[in-house]
């Protein structure tokens, strides 16, 4: 298994998932707020444990992937940030991609977190993966998302459906 590395920044610990993490997981997962942008349909307790055990796939098959995000003061975890490559059927196609996402607990958005978490993970990545193309997708009308991908250094390149919902879709 690829090891996962931690990352730390001033208010939050980046860190790999564990399996103990499953009901924190299941109940960020729980918040109409994630995942209306995301597929927009609740997903059951099994494809949250199929999502958590795909992260440690991506991880040992691929060398990245997600993030568990914990705020450093409280312990608990807020989220989510990384990397994944889903050979996703679409044009443009991300494949091969470093393919950018985040997703911070509702109660906890609006603090920068999103931003100060990708932008340390986006800093693990360029050292590990140097002149990797990076991207990512962004519902149109995630206008928080849609301001993080900017503040991180993501540039508009394309839209496109997805799930029947019209993105955007970036590279950095």
């Amino acid at each position: 298994m690829t090891h996962i590395p931690t990352l730390t920044t001033d208010r939050l610990l980046l860190r790999g998932h564990t399996l103990d993490d499953f009901d924190e997981f299941l109940e960020l997962w729980k918040h109409k707020e994630i995942v209306r942008f995301i597929g927009g349909e609740m997903p059951t307790r099994e494809q949250v444990w199929a999502r958590l055990l795909r992260y440690a796939g991506l991880w040992h098959h691929l060398g990245f992937g997600f993030f568990a995000v914990e705020e450093r003061q409280s312990g608990r975890l807020i989220g989510e940030v990384g990397f994944l490559d889903l050979h996703r059927d679409m044009t443009p196609m991300t494949e091969g991609t470093l393919e950018a996402g985040w997703g911070i607990t509702p109660p906890m958005q609006g603090k920068g977190y999103a931003t100060e978490a990708m932008s340390a993970a986006i800093a693990w990545a360029d050292r590990q993966f140097a002149g990797r193309r990076m991207t990512c997708i962004v519902d149109l009308e995630n206008l928080p998302s849609l301001r993080v991908a900017e503040k991180i250094g993501f540039r508009r390149i394309d839209e496109l459906m997805l799930k029947d919902r019209s993105n955007a879709i970036f590279e950095r």
